[in-house]
């Protein structure tokens, strides 16, 4: 049987490889499929148009998970709802019915909770252009799919650190990072673990939930991750001040559903994830 990824950089090679070790066929379409490893079958393809390549006839899964080119709500939309509707318009086009189509989205459909907190009972409520936007290719996702026999899947991820994904340790060595003077959390995710997590909800045998938050085991407060991020590397601890407007959002994401469906961390907490990132672990796929 054939797993798609509709999209193909650092994290859906990841998941590529764990879906071949898994003894899945894997074709994976980017723009540059000359930089996917042997174990993916690269194809060409650019999302952001209509063309899209023939989709293997065997394909029972689907993966969607792409990334904007800048930070616009242009190019969001060109990413998310535009690629997501060509994705599944090739599928009707070559009357392919995959059993899954998962697509990765974020944990900034939430919005702000003001420290809350947040699980997939939570109703979403984004307060920007970003999570408006994957949002609405969601509910593009299940609207396309609802009556075809492809169940919908889709994954929230948290902030996704790791291999070359090293924001909070620059800034944390560069001496330009802040702890926030009121409590902030966060919520993230290991690049590996975000990988696993694709590929357990898309060959999980039982039937899914619609809606799973990926984030780890702690949605920690911002100035114990610099704290424990300067500590670790023999830093001076950052200063506390105003820290500006909280990327994503403060809230606390649970991921009690993700946990129950059978998922294993290999990163429980960020200083599980952060140790291996400083101690070299793993590579960024180009």
């Amino acid at each position: 049987m054939t797993v798609l990824l509709a999209g193909c950089g650092d994290l859906g090679t990841e998941a590529g490889l764990r879906f071949a070790a898994a003894g899945q066929r894997v074709v994976g379409w980017r723009r540059s499929p000359e930089k996917l490893p042997a174990a993916i079958e690269g194809v060409a393809a650019d999302l952001s148009g209509t063309e899209l390549p023939v989709i293997p006839a065997d394909t029972t899964a689907v993966v969607v998970v792409v990334a904007a080119d800048s930070p616009t709500e242009a190019a969001y939309r060109a990413a998310y709802v535009d690629g997501l509707a060509h994705v599944l318009d090739a599928l009707e086009r070559d009357g392919v019915t995959p059993r899954r189509v998962l697509f990765v989205s974020s944990t900034a459909v939430y919005g702000d909770a003001g420290g809350g907190l947040v699980d997939e009972s939570t109703t979403a409520a984004p307060a920007g252009f970003s999570g408006r936007v994957l949002r609405e290719a969601e509910e593009l996702l299940l609207s396309r799919l609802r009556g075809t026999g492809s169940e919908a899947v889709v994954l929230r991820l948290g902030g996704i650190y790791g291999p070359g994904r090293t924001r909070l340790i620059n800034q944390v060595r560069s001496g330009t990072a802040v702890i926030p003077d009121e409590p902030r959390f966060t919520n993230r995710i290991h690049r590996d673990d975000a990988a696993a997590a694709i590929v357990h909800l898309a060959l999980l045998a039982a039937d899914p939930a619609q809606f799973y938050v990926g984030v780890d085991d702690d949605p920690a407060e911002l100035g114990d991750v610099l704290r424990f991020l300067a500590a670790e590397m023999g830093c001076p601890e950052p200063p506390v001040g105003p820290a500006g407007e909280a990327r994503g959002g403060n809230k606390r994401c649970s991921n009690a559903l993700l946990r129950s469906s059978g998922l294993e961390f290999s990163y429980p907490t960020f200083r599980e994830g952060y140790r291996a990132v400083l101690a070299g672990t793993g590579v960024r796929h180009p």
